[in-house]
C-alpha cells in the first residue's frame, strides 16, 4: 500500500477537534487524507464572521487591514470603492521571498497549520476561503513557498503571500513532480481562482502557520534523534568494552529527572547491564559514553513541554484583528508574533546539537587507537601488508567533526536578534521562522553524524567480535546490527562512503528502525 493509497482510508477533519504535532507530520508525509468539516452549524458560524465584516464596511467602520492600509499606514483611509483590490495589493508587494523554496512536506505542512487557525472561525474570512485552501491540500497543489524573508512578526508575511496568490491563482505550485503555473493547476480540478474579501489576505498572511508548521516536523525529527543517539550510544559501549554499569537504575534513582532516567532504561535494556561486570578493570568511561543519558536526557525532558508549547500555537487564531461575529467585536492585538515557537526552536536546536557533540566525542574515541581499548586506528580492518594502505574511518571522522563545529554554531539564539521593521511599526520581532530554519539545519547536520555514527558501529562492533569472538548482544542491538551488516559492507580496503551515508540518512528520516517502542 502506498502512502497516497493510506491516505485515503484516513482521514482528519480541519475544524473538529484539536490538531496534534503528530497530525501535521502525517499531513506532512500523505500517511492521512485530509477534510474541511462540512456541518451547516460550522459552515454558518465562519460565514457569520465574514458577514460581519460586510457590515461593518457598510457602516463605515474602521477596520485594521479592511478599510484601512497596513502596518504603519493603518492611519491611511481607503476608499470604499477600493477596499476590494486591497487584499490583492497585500499578497503582490509581499512577493519579495528568496532563499530555497520549502519541501513538499515542509509546504503541505504549512497548509495544514494556516487552514487550522482560520478554522477557529475569528479570523473573518469566508466559507470558500477555506474551502480553496482545503482543495489545495487534497489535491496536492503546493505553492512554491521561499523560505526567507520572515521575522515572525507580524507572523509569516511574505512566504505566506506565495499561499494567498496560488488561492487566486497566481505564482507557481509544485503538482504532481513539476512546477506549474498556479492558474493550471487550478484548473485540472475545476477550481476558480479567487477573488479575496476584505480581511482575507491580512488573514492568510497575518500568522504564524510557517514556523509553527516547521517545529512540528522539527520536533518529529529531534524525537527519533534522541532515541537513536541512544542505541548508538549502546553499541559505542560494547564497541569500545565499555561498562554498562554506568547506567545502573540504583544510581539513576537519586537523581529524578524523568528523561535522563529513561535514557538510562534504554541502555539498560540494550546492553543488558543487569549482568555481573565482565570487565572490572576499568571502573569509569569517559565522559562521552559515562554521561550520555545526561545529554540525552535533558532533551528528553523537554520534548514534552515543547511539543505543549507547539500545539498551543498550532490550534490558535492567530492573526490581527480578531473577528469576534458572535459579539460583534473586532479585537486588535498581536497574536501574529511567534515569540513561543521562537524560543522552542532556539531550545531545541541547543540540544540538538548537545546530540551532535556527543556522537562527535564518542567517536574520536573509538578511531583513536590510544583509547578504543584494543581496536585498530580509524577502525581500519585493512590487515598484513596491505593495513599501512588503508585508512579506516579517518576522513568520515574528519567530516563528523566538521558537521558538529556547524551544528554548534547555529546554537546563537535567532529570538535575541529582533530588528525594528516596517518603519518602527513591527519593533519588536520573534525571529520565530529564522529560529525553526536554524533548527532543521542542525537537525540535518546532526542526523548527518548520526549517519556516520552507524557506520562507525557497523564497524567497531564488527572489529571487537574479531578480538573477543565471545561478545553477545542482547536481541534488540543484534537485529539493528545485523541490519546494519546488510546495509555497509565492512571497510576493509578505502572506498567513498558519500552514497551509503546518503542512503543511511534516508533511513534515518524514514524512522526504519524502531526503537524503544517507536513505530
Amino acid at each position: 500500500m502506498t502512502s497516497h493509497d493510506n491516505a485515503e482510508s484516513r482521514s482528519i477533519t480541519f475544524g473538529a477537534d484539536r490538531l496534534r504535532v503528530d497530525d501535521i507530520v502525517a499531513i506532512a508525509r500523505r500517511e492521512v487524507g485530509t477534510r474541511l468539516r462540512n456541518d451547516p452549524a460550522f459552515r454558518a458560524r465562519i460565514s457569520r464572521g465574514a458577514e460581519f465584516v460586510d457590515r461593518l464596511i457598510a457602516e463605515d467602520g474602521v477596520v485594521y487591514g479592511v478599510s484601512t492600509g497596513y502596518g504603519d499606514s493603518c492611519t491611511v483611509t481607503i476608499p470604499p470603492d477600493l477596499i476590494a483590490e486591497l487584499p490583492q495589493h497585500l499578497y503582490t508587494y509581499h512577493g519579495c521571498g528568496l532563499g530555497r523554496f520549502l519541501e513538499p512536506e515542509e509546504t503541505r505542512a504549512v497548509l495544514a497549520a494556516r487552514l487550522l487557525s482560520l478554522a477557529q472561525g475569528v479570523s473573518g474570512v469566508s466559507i470558500g476561503l477555506l474551502d480553496q485552501l482545503a482543495a489545495l491540500l487534497q489535491h496536492d497543489i503546493l505553492p512554491m513557498i521561499p523560505a526567507e524573508g520572515s521575522v515572525g512578526a507580524s507572523g509569516d508575511l511574505t512566504p505566506l503571500s506565495y499561499v494567498a496568490a496560488v488561492l487566486c491563482g497566481e505564482r507557481d505550485v509544485r503538482h504532481d513532480g513539476a512546477v506549474v503555473a498556479a492558474d493550471v493547476a487550478l484548473a485540472r480540478y475545476s477550481l476558480k481562482p479567487l477573488q479575496l474579501r476584505p480581511k482575507e489576505g491580512l488573514a492568510i498572511m497575518n500568522g504564524t502557520a510557517v514556523m509553527t508548521a516547521l517545529a512540528c516536523l522539527a520536533w518529529q525529527r529531534a524525537d527519533y534523534l534522541s532515541r537513536l543517539c541512544a542505541r548508538l550510544t549502546a553499541f559505542n559501549v560494547l564497541a569500545s568494552d565499555g561498562n554498562a554499569h554506568h547506567f545502573d537504575e540504583v544510581l539513576f534513582s537519586v537523581k529524578p529527572h524523568p528523561g535522563q532516567q529513561r535514557v538510562a532504561a534504554r541502555l539498560r535494556a540494550d546492553l543488558a547491564s543487569d549482568r555481573p561486570p565482565r570487565n572490572e578493570k576499568r571502573l569509569q568511561d569517559r565522559y562521552s559514553l559515562r554521561c550520555a543519558p545526561h545529554v540525552i536526557g535533558v532533551l528528553e525532558d523537554a520534548m514534552p513541554w515543547f511539543k505543549d508549547t507547539i500545539e498551543n500555537e498550532l490550534n490558535s487564531a492567530n492573526d490581527n484583528p480578531i473577528i469576534d461575529a458572535e459579539q460583534e467585536m473586532v479585537l486588535h492585538g498581536g497574536h501574529f508574533y511567534g515569540g513561543h515557537i521562537a524560543f522552542v526552536m532556539d531550545s531545541m536546536k541547543n540540544l540538538v546539537a548537545n546530540l551532535a557533540d556527543l556522537m562527535d566525542r564518542q567517536m574520536a574515541l573509538l578511531v583513536d587507537a590510544r583509547y578504543s581499548h584494543g581496536l585498530p586506528a580509524n577502525l581500519s580492518a585493512a590487515s598484513g601488508e596491505r593495513a599501512p594502505l588503508n585508512h579506516g574511518l579517518k576522513a568520515l571522522q574528519i567530516s563528523v567533526s566538521a558537521w558538529t563545529a556547524e551544528a554548534l554554531k547555529l546554537t546563537m539564539p535567532a529570538s535575541v536578534f529582533s530588528r525594528s521593521t516596517e518603519c518602527h511599526n513591527q519593533d519588536k520581532v520573534s525571529m520565530g521562522t529564522i529560529a525553526a530554519r536554524d533548527c532543521l539545519r542542525v537537525l540535518e547536520l546532526t542526523e548527518q553524524v548520526a549517519a556516520s555514527l552507524l557506520v562507525t558501529a557497523r564497524q567497531g562492533i564488527a572489529l571487537r567480535r574479531r578480538a573477543q569472538p565471545e561478545l553477545k548482544m542482547t536481541p534488540a542491538l543484534e537485529a539493528m546490527y545485523a541490519d546494519l551488516e546488510a546495509r555497509i559492507p565492512l571497510i576493509v580496503e578505502d572506498r567513498a562512503l558519500d552514497r551509503e551515508l546518503r542512503a543511511l540518512l534516508a533511513a534515518i528520516r524514514g524512522e526504519s528502525w524502531s526503537l524503544y517502542g517507536s513505530p
